[in-house]
């Protein structure tokens, strides 16, 4: 999951997996290095909370995932940029009090997964900055609580896991036919000298014990070659990661489901070799197919939480 996912450090992750081993994307890591928000952000937030309310889309028969889908096409062309979330702690920042990072001008492949599914929460209350804030922040850590970098929800199934128990997603793994993937989860502290906040001991041993910890958890993938005869039970705004066979790693990308206006099923992410946020060429199951080490996908819907 670099990118941050990208997805593991959700984001810086996924950025390190496809250095190390030539994927695409697994980890975690946001943008502004505060929940501050500039004039333009601000302005941003604003506007597409406008949009989704003209679109009927905050009204409370309209699925979450639509709403976030759309604020993805407005994020169209927005620029990736990799490394946000960690960005303090390169800078030596304390891993312990990790600062809740956000922007809604340039994203990862996480953020804008998170950025957006926030963006539809918050136009569904008051549409606030600090509406916002709160969930991404409930997203993003463990139980909905910031309290350092290692509460912060590196791995993206356990990110779905989470999610899920908290009532914020339904993972759709099982339905759908999906596969048990029972691989240890090691990634992280494999790659210790990847991550800048695990210089802290500390914080490097509680990653490690939360590696262990998730031994237990159940992952679903649904296989490369099953997506094709699944894909109609998909929905817009269906959030996917991309499972990867990487050693200790799960995913190395995320994004969106979405269903073009031919009724074609594609991806709405922001893409790992760079540029901008974008709707992809291929189709849902191309997609997955040309991903190097790619196993298939996770799937989860969201819900209003």
């Amino acid at each position: 999951m670099n990118d941050s996912h990208d997805l593991i450090g959700r984001r810086e992750m996924l950025r390190r997996a496809t250095m190390a081993a030539g994927a695409l994307v697994a980890n975690p890591l946001l943008g502004s290095a505060t929940a501050l928000a500039d004039t333009d952000d601000r302005a941003r937030l604003a506007s597409w909370v406008r949009t989704l309310r003209a679109d009927g889309l905050t009204a409370p028969r309209m699925p979450l995932g639509r709403a976030a889908a759309r604020v993805g096409e407005l994020s169209l062309g927005s620029p990736y940029v990799a490394g946000m979330l960690d960005a303090y702690a390169k800078e030596g920042g304390d891993p312990r009090s990790e600062p809740l990072t956000l922007d809604l001008s340039r994203f990862d492949c996480v953020l804008l997964v998170e950025g957006c599914l926030a963006v539809a929460r918050a136009a569904r209350g008051q549409g606030r900055w600090s509406d916002f804030a709160r969930e991404v922040e409930r997203m993003r850590y463990r139980g909905g609580v910031r309290s350092g970098y290692a509460s912060r929800l590196h791995y993206f199934s356990e990110w779905i896991e989470d999610n899920a128990r908290r009532g914020l997603l339904r993972d759709l793994g099982t339905e759908l036919g999906g596969t048990r993937d029972e691989r240890p989860l090691r990634f992280m502290t494999e790659h210790r000298s990847s991550y800048p906040a695990l210089r802290d001991d500390a914080t490097f041993q509680a990653i490690a014990e939360r590696e262990r910890a998730l031994d237990s958890m159940r992952r679903v993938v649904i296989p490369t070659g099953r997506i094709a005869a699944v894909q109609h039970r998909i929905q817009t705004g269906d959030v996917l990661a991309f499972a990867t066979r990487i050693a200790g790693l799960d995913a190395t990308h995320t994004g969106f489901a979405y269903r073009d206006r031919a009724g074609v099923m594609r991806v709405l992410h922001a893409p790992l070799s760079g540029g901008a946020v974008e709707v992809s060429r291929r189709t849902l199951p191309e997609y997955v197919a040309a991903i190097r080490n790619a196993t298939g996908i996770m799937v989860a819907r969201p819900l209003r939480g």
